[in-house]
């Protein structure tokens, strides 16, 4: 891996920017999938979010991650920046034309392929921290149960997904709020159970793709 140049090291971390813009918006969607407000005409506040917030912030954040050299954190902001423009044009202008039958399914397949992204970097995330770890663990949960929700039309499943959405966005924020906070104050004042991978690999000698000893 090649040494960062001055000018990448002046670069500020877009990590937790893209956090609090994936936990603002995750939160205030939750909240109507947990049926903590009743009124779904007051969803149409998550659009403005999704778009700006959620949608732009976290799409830069993850361009900056390529800048910075994260191949992670720019497939993740990357990705979940676009799934939340995505959402909003879905909702917006799409929704409303499926035919009202079987739009569950297009919704469920949204969500399916979100859900196998998830899941494949969650594994990618157990190279990172315990509080990406934990990001990661609680939104592949949500979103599974949210797709196997529209699949069975269960709004009882929606509510348990929307917890679960609500205790992503809690990791999520303080996933940001560690990383804001420890490079404010320039040393680890919030725990992030750092190079947590190396505690879940085994002790032994790995080796590499062609059997050789790495």
């Amino acid at each position: 891996m090649s040494t960062p140049t001055t000018e990448q090291a002046k670069i500020a971390d877009p990590g937790p920017l893209g956090l609090a813009a994936f936990a603002a918006t995750t939160f205030v969607l939750s909240t109507f999938n947990a049926n903590l407000i009743t009124d779904k005409k007051l969803v149409a506040v998550v659009l403005p979010l999704a778009l700006f917030y959620g949608g732009l912030a976290q799409l830069l954040a993850g361009m900056w991650e390529f800048r910075k050299g994260n191949t992670f954190g720019a497939t993740a902001f990357g990705s979940f920046g676009a799934f939340w423009l995505s959402y909003a044009a879905y909702a917006k202008f799409v929704v409303p034309g499926l035919p009202a039958a079987t739009a569950h399914q297009a919704s469920g397949l949204f969500l399916l392929v979100w859900a196998v992204f998830t899941v494949y970097m969650t594994v990618a995330a157990t190279r990172t921290t315990g509080a990406i770890l934990a990001v990661f663990v609680t939104l592949s949960a949500t979103f599974i149960v949210l797709c196997i929700a529209e699949f069975a039309q269960s709004p009882n499943t929606v509510k348990a997904g929307g917890w679960l959405g609500l205790l992503t966005a809690v990791c999520a924020w303080y996933a940001s709020f560690a990383g804001v906070t420890n490079s404010t104050y320039n040393r680890a004042v919030m725990p992030v159970l750092a190079n947590l991978g190396e505690h879940l690999r085994p002790h032994r000698t790995h080796r590499g793709p062609f059997g050789a000893h790495a």
